[in-house]
C-alpha cells in the first residue's frame, strides 16, 4: 500500500506542477500579446504624429526632414495618378462637388445630385468653380 500512496502523491504533485506551468505559460502568452498590442499602438501614434507633422510642415520642411517630405509628396502624387488611371479604366470621373466617382455617362452625381452633363469626362478629376448651369 505504501507504494501506491507514494505513486498517488507523485502523480498529484506532477499534476500540480503541470497545472502551474500551464498557468505560467498562459500568463506569459497573455503578457506577450499585451506587449505586442501596446507596441502596435505606439507605432500607430508615431505614424499619426508623422502625418500631422507632414500636413503642418510639408511646404516649409526643415532641412532635416526635406528629403522625407519630398518622398511623401511624390508618393501622394503617384497615388493620385494611379487613381485617375483606375477611373479611366472604369469609365468614370470624379464629381467636382463631393469627390465621389460617377460614370462618364452620368448626367448627375448619384451622391450629391450635382449636374454633370456639360462636364467633359477628361476633366472629371479636376475640381471646378461650381456646378455648371445646364440651361446655358
Amino acid at each position: 500500500m505504501d507504494f501506491f500512496d507514494k505513486l498517488g502523491d507523485t502523480l498529484i504533485n506532477a499534476g500540480k506542477d503541470v497545472s502551474k506551468k500551464a498557468k505560467d505559460l498562459s500568463g506569459t502568452a497573455k503578457l506577450n500579446m499585451d506587449i505586442k498590442s501596446k507596441e502596435d499602438f505606439i507605432q500607430k501614434q508615431y505614424a499619426e504624429i508623422g502625418r500631422l507633422y507632414y500636413e503642418a510642415h510639408s511646404k516649409e520642411a526643415d532641412a532635416e526632414f526635406a528629403q522625407q517630405m519630398a518622398i511623401v509628396t511624390e508618393a501622394y502624387e503617384a497615388i493620385a495618378k494611379m487613381r485617375d488611371e483606375v477611373l479611366k479604366i472604369k469609365g468614370a470621373r470624379v464629381c467636382p462637388n463631393c469627390g465621389s466617382p460617377v460614370p462618364d455617362t452620368a448626367g448627375f452625381c448619384g451622391k450629391c445630385g450635382t449636374p454633370l452633363n456639360q462636364m467633359p469626362p477628361q476633366q472629371g478629376n479636376m475640381p471646378q468653380d461650381g456646378p455648371q448651369n445646364p440651361m446655358q
